[in-house]
């Protein structure tokens, strides 16, 4: 708890100062003091990026662990989130189905900037490369059965991620930014997201930064991704119109899943669909974990109501 609250200090920090070098250091220091202590295996990991430089992770295998290879996820955070609030105390999500968690740092989200790794499209295509070779080292992880989910702006992140790496067999994001160029949050939001993301991406100047961010699309990546992809979204997303995520399940190649959550926002949950009908972080857990084994889906669309009913349609 206290890592995520030095993590959380870093929030407003848009710049590799002193300041957030020493509160990035305290987060890191107070999480590897809980990594001994925690009821299951935690280590610190380097994942190794072109060019030399290295994303920074947590590695965390599920509780109970002896022997033998267990499925793995890359778990990417938002931008507003980071690597040591990704996995649970007690009872994750991930660990408790038998599933190791790799989280990550990916290029320009929180630590990774401080390192000299900032946010390119580049860099993230070559992130889920890297993921995968980090993971496939491993002896205690089955190379074949590796996953990828992202949350909020790392739903975008984790869609590239997978359009280059075949080894990731599995996509689950919810909370979803996928607007090319990504205008909504950054010209009608908060302007703490657009300051952010120019820190992560390296820029100063907004001019510029506007013009790079038109680059900023998952058109002619996703539609790279031919794995089972399954999407959480809020019906009334202030912050990435759902019309641009309906497009992206257009473009993908494989089988396909979008859940629409009735009157939620950005953040899946807080409303009477998600608490009566599927919850949300359980759904992509149990969805993950079958898809992981192997099973597979038709593609579908599912609205699930105020009532807790879904309303399924082909997609």
């Amino acid at each position: 708890m206290a890592a995520v609250h030095w993590g959380a200090a870093q929030w407003p920090i848009d710049e590799a100062n002193a300041q957030n070098l020493a509160y990035n250091a305290r987060k890191r220091e107070c999480y590897g003091a809980y990594a001994k202590l925690a009821d299951h295996r935690v280590e610190e990991a380097w994942i190794p990026m072109p060019g030399g430089k290295r994303l920074p992770a947590w590695f965390h295998l599920p509780p109970g662990y002896s022997s033998g290879r267990v499925p793995a996820v890359i778990a990417v955070p938002g931008m507003d989130s980071f690597k040591e609030m990704n996995v649970a105390m007690y009872g994750d999500r991930w660990l408790e189905r038998g599933i190791a968690v790799l989280a990550i740092d990916g290029p320009g989200q929180y630590e990774a900037p401080l390192l000299g790794v900032h946010f390119s499209m580049p860099a993230w295509q070559a992130a889920g490369k890297a993921c995968c070779d980090w993971l496939a080292a491993c002896g205690e992880i089955d190379a074949q059965r590796i996953g990828i989910t992202g949350n909020s702006f790392g739903s975008f992140f984790s869609t590239i991620a997978a359009a280059y790496e075949p080894r990731i067999r599995a996509v689950a994001v919810m909370a979803v930014c996928h607007e090319p160029g990504f205008h909504t949050i950054f010209e009608e939001a908060s302007p703490t997201f657009k300051m952010r993301f120019m820190f992560m991406s390296g820029f100063t100047d907004e001019d510029k930064f506007d013009a790079f961010r038109k680059t900023m699309t998952w058109e002619s990546h996703a539609e790279r991704v031919r794995v089972p992809y399954l999407c959480l979204a809020g019906e009334h997303d202030e912050l990435s119109p759902l019309e641009h995520t309906e497009r992206l399940m257009k473009a993908l190649a494989g089988p396909k899943r979008l859940v629409v959550y009735q009157d939620s926002r950005h953040s899946v949950g807080g409303v009477p669909s998600a608490n009566l009908g599927p919850f949300p972080p359980a759904l992509v857990a149990e969805w993950m974990a079958a898809s992981l084994n192997g099973r597979t889906y038709p593609s579908e669309k599912w609205f699930v109501t105020a009532t807790g009913q879904i309303i399924k349609t082909t997609l």
